[in-house]
């Protein structure tokens, strides 16, 4: 076990891999209860019953989705990164697809179904890991640092600390909020663990916070330790009928499959990239069994659509995993056992909270913009394309707009800068491409 994943090369053990692992489950736990009411539209009324999904099969497919995910990713790709349904691609199934195109969420499905295939092909051609490869490593530096301010301010966001202002968009929010002092505490406890260098810190972050909100009364004890696993009948294998039915077959169906497919393509591989940077897996600016990696992320959406869930990609919250020392696909199996168990311990998962997972995002934030300081910033040309890569992923609120931003001014400021020999030529197929995107595909 230890030889086929690398423990010696890459200087991990057990231990390491399995709070990894642990680490990375506890950060991404969330998606459990997010995925199931954002893909019923539980906070939408008046709705009738065929429109939404039902919530216990959404439970159980998101669960699944993860946990197949996660095993491919660990056995073939060998990465320590975890998959589960997309924060971001859920809520344009549920309400971009659903409630604002009308369409029907057996359609939706089908949609993610045939994008996943898509993904499939260009991943079995190579055409994806080459992709990846020509993405100069300044914009590689760049997505990463992003990513680390994203994750950042979602965990800001989470904790309260950050809130919405009328006036000003963001403002700070009230630091006297019991929850919010829960997660500054996280925070605090969290921190001083990192200075010390103590091993696993996030990870022992996590369970002071989770008993310190009990014993506050913050959080709530959960009411029972087991539950039964809800039945998946209701949405298992549900997209083939769509095949059958001529109203899938339309321009904006088009449209919206191209969507599901250049969102997830980007987004996941700037996380493949941001954490393989992370954990030092990075040789010669190229991420070595791509192939493998993106094939498990293929793989996991077709799965994770038949089962009934919406696209199913690698997980920024691995890096929380990472920061914990995991660096092996063994970390990405333990992931995925803590999702199997998921099914029959979900009351237990009421006890992670926001303001738990919070102080996580924010540390990991930090680690990952450490990134920025192996951009040459004293290059013009380099500093404008890397600096909207990493300023567009927060403000814009999405991974894959701040890649867009800083794609379609690299190749223009290279040119200008007499550096045209510089510049992969698929490069000026992704400036193409982006703006594309901006034009049609961004509302």
């Amino acid at each position: 076990m230890k030889k086929y994943f690398m423990f010696e090369e890459l200087g991990t053990n057990y231990r390491r891999e399995i709070i990894g692992g642990l680490t990375t489950f506890l950060a991404m736990a969330y998606i459990l209860v997010v995925n199931p009411l954002t893909l019923t539209l539980a906070n939408v009324d008046g709705l009738p019953d065929e429109v939404r999904m039902n919530h216990g099969a959404v439970f159980v497919a998101t669960a699944l989705a993860a946990a197949v995910g996660s095993i491919i990713m660990g056995l073939i790709g060998k990465y320590p990164i975890a998959l589960a349904p997309g924060m971001g691609l859920n809520a344009f199934f549920a309400y971009s697809v659903v409630l604002g195109h009308g369409a029907s969420w057996q359609h939706a499905l089908a949609a993610v179904f045939i994008s996943s295939v898509f993904f499939l092909l260009l991943t079995i051609s190579g055409l994806r890991e080459k992709l990846i490869n020509a993405i100069p490593v300044e914009l590689k530096y760049a997505v990463g640092a992003g990513i680390g301010l994203f994750i950042t301010f979602v965990g800001l966001i989470n904790a309260k600390i950050i809130v919405k202002n009328e006036a000003t968009l963001v403002g700070l929010g009230h630091l006297g909020n019991p929850e919010t002092l829960l997660a500054i505490f996280g925070l605090l406890i969290t921190v001083i663990m990192m200075t010390r260098g103590v091993k696993g810190a996030v990870f022992y972050g996590m369970i002071v916070t989770v008993i310190a909100g009990i014993a506050f009364n913050l959080i709530d004890p959960p009411a029972k330790i087991v539950d039964q696993v809800p039945s998946m009948e209701p949405t298992f294998g549900a997209l083939f009928s769509s095949f059958n039915d001529s109203s899938f077959y339309t321009a904006a169906m088009l449209g919206i499959i191209l969507t599901f497919l250049f969102v997830d393509f980007f987004d996941n591989a700037g996380t493949l990239v941001a954490v393989a940077n992370q954990a030092g897996l990075m040789k010669d600016n190229k991420l070595p069994r791509a192939g493998r990696a993106l094939f498990a992320d293929s793989i996991a959406s077709m799965v994770g659509s038949i089962f009934g869930t919406s696209t199913t990609t690698s997980y920024i919250e691995s890096s929380a995993g990472v920061a914990s020392g995991a660096r092996s696909g063994f970390a990405a199996l333990v992931t995925a056992l803590c999702f199997i168990l998921a099914l029959f311990f979900y009351p237990l998962l009421s006890i992670v909270t926001a303001p738990v997972t919070a102080p996580a995002l924010i540390i990991v934030g930090v680690l990952m913009v450490s990134s920025i300081g192996n951009i040459d910033w004293k290059r013009f040309e380099i500093a404008v394309p890397s600096f909207l890569t990493i300023i567009a992923m927060p403000l814009s609120y999405s991974i894959a707009t701040g890649i867009a931003a800083g794609f379609i001014f690299y190749p223009i400021t290279m040119l200008v800068a007499g550096r045209r020999k510089d510049i992969h030529p698929i490069m000026y197929l992704f400036f193409v491409i982006f703006l594309l995107y901006f034009i049609f595909l961004t509302e």
